[in-house]
């Protein structure tokens, strides 16, 4: 055990600081990792540096090589005026000095500096008091590309060392901003590439598919520009199987549970297919009553029956050339399996009441969260139509058995739905996470995404909290509470909860939390002791 000394106590205080510092630089780099365009990237970034870090009206430039100019891609507390400016010339500023030299620039003290006091009419000397300016250059491949600038007020301590710890830090951050700009460029030369053979068609060979796995998990995403959001092992192998059948034209038969995304999956097929540029009819075959489906797929000629006024392509018909997707296939009536096996083997049809027979080039691709084996055995489905559409077969696994894929689909949502609701929602805290990792889904994918737009509509203060996703979730046995809970119980997770969120911000400072949630420092002394909260652990989450 370290002694109780001074000298040890600033050891443990260091290696705590050191710690908080590598776990924020993890987070910063899990940013970059989700978002696909660097510039969705930069808001969040400074974001964590703000909460975090404590380093405000941080600003990121980067070089627009069609002017030349350094433009401002993301600013936090900038005036109207400093917005509404947008670019900076080489040389110009600190920012345009910084650029042009590769040097980076400290001002310990702006209230100090006649320049910036003229430049921030927004700002009077009193506000400046204390603040320090850094900026950063942003380098990549042996070049300035852009500029990293962040403040901090120092009223006390040891400005040199705190100084010190905020260039290296801030240093660390504009190489990662380096490194993911780098990354970016060269995924956007390896498409170029791609696109180039598949224009050539090298050799009269279909061209080869990205293989790269550096290149497929761009904001979360297996492959640059799609909707599937996972980078575990199951949607790995999943994601390689896509890749594999997509250009071909054999049916796909994706099975799995209710809401795991098996459309998603189908969208995905096609969009790598061959028949990319030609249309996607997808029909659900749930939803459409018996007496429609036939019509539905394969047409009608005008007065086949009742209120049939006109002649009407079926969706076969619509998708010519292209991909059709049969959701919830296993709902099909025997009849309607009868006529469906035709297709799939002459690839031709006659409309409801038609006597004409219309060729058809489909790709087929079906889903069902039946199974399919059991449906036969029973009688329900056509044994010799299964067999058609299971030429490949692919399973999408459920969320319970994806579950390192579960945070990266929630941040999605949340991130989706802030925009939709025009909220602000900068993370999604601790115990909130706690409860999503430890509910077994059993909608999948769908019931996550309807908790997160839930959580994100209930938000007030830009972080979706424990208490603001559903009942279903915090009464459940993922909170370790049984149905016996008790009022009592119930609010003294929410009050542990929120002390924690207060002693995160104020850095570890129990008066500062305590003001924060309006209580006395005596108070907050004993509830912090009640609830066994270790406030040191947050001590340093501000550098």
């Amino acid at each position: 055990m370290i002694p109780e000394t001074p000298a040890a106590g600033g050891n443990i205080r260091e290696i705590e600081r050191e710690r908080a510092e590598y776990e924020l630089l993890f987070d910063i780099a899990r940013t970059f990792d989700k978002h696909v365009e660097l510039r969705t990237a930069l808001g969040p970034l400074l974001s964590l540096m703000e909460i975090r870090a404590g380093l405000s009206r941080g600003m990121v430039t980067l070089l627009d090589r069609s002017t030349g100019l350094l433009k401002i891609e993301e600013a936090f507390g900038l005036s109207p005026e400093e917005k509404e400016r947008g670019v900076y010339r080489l040389g110009e500023g600190l920012v345009g000095r910084v650029f042009e030299t590769g040097s980076p620039v400290t001002v310990p003290n702006l209230s100090q500096e006649p320049r910036f006091l003229n430049r921030a009419k927004n700002r009077n000397r009193e506000d400046m008091a204390g603040l320090t300016y850094y900026c950063i250059p942003v380098r990549s491949r042996g070049s300035v590309i852009g500029t990293l600038s962040a403040e901090r007020r120092i009223l006390g301590g040891d400005r040199q060392a705190q100084m010190e710890r905020d260039r290296s830090f801030l240093e660390k951050v504009s190489s990662i901003i380096a490194d993911s700009a780098k990354l970016r460029e060269r995924i956007m030369e390896e498409q170029y590439r791609l696109r180039q053979e598949e224009g050539e068609g090298i050799g009269g060979r279909a061209p080869q598919r990205q293989k790269d796995p550096a290149l497929r998990e761009q904001g979360g995403k297996i492959v640059p520009g799609s909707e599937i959001i996972g980078t575990s092992n199951a949607m790995r192998e999943v994601a390689g199987l896509i890749a594999q059948v997509a250009p071909s034209d054999a049916t796909v038969l994706i099975t799995g549970e209710s809401g795991t995304g098996k459309e998603l999956i189908a969208v995905e097929l096609h969009r790598l297919s061959k028949r990319t540029g030609a249309p996607l009819i997808k029909i659900n075959c749930a939803a459409l009553p018996e007496s429609i489906i036939e019509s539905e797929l394969f047409g009608h000629e005008k007065g086949a029956f009742t209120g049939a006024i006109r002649e009407r392509k079926g969706r076969f018909e619509l998708a010519h050339k292209g991909t059709i997707f049969l959701d919830e296939i296993g709902e099909l009536s025997p009849q309607i399996q009868a006529k469906l096996l035709r297709v799939l083997q002459e690839r031709e049809l006659e409309r409801v009441g038609g006597t004409s027979t219309i060729k058809v080039d489909v790709r087929l691709i079906t889903a069902t969260n039946r199974n399919l084996d059991e449906e036969v055995k029973a009688g329900r489905f056509r044994e010799d139509l299964y067999y058609r559409l299971n030429v490949f077969p692919l399973h999408i696994p459920p969320l319970r058995e994806r579950k390192s894929d579960l945070i990266l689909l929630a941040d999605h949502f949340a991130e989706k739905y802030a925009e939709k609701n025009g909220k602000l929602i900068k993370r999604i805290s601790t115990p909130a996470l706690d409860l999503l990792t430890s509910y077994s889904w059993p909608g999948n994918v769908r019931e996550l995404e309807n908790c997160i737009e839930r959580a994100v509509i209930l938000s007030t203060d830009t972080v979706i909290h424990s208490y603001n996703l559903p009942p279903s979730l915090q009464s459940a046995g993922s909170t370790n509470t049984g149905p016996t809970t008790t009022l009592e119980a119930a609010l003294s997770r929410l009050e542990k909860e929120l002390i924690v969120e207060a002693l995160k911000i104020a850095d570890g400072n129990m008066a500062a939390a305590a003001r924060r949630l309006g209580i006395t420092e005596r108070q907050m002394g004993l509830r912090v002791h009640h609830y066994g909260i270790n406030w040191r652990l947050y001590r340093s989450t501000k550098m």
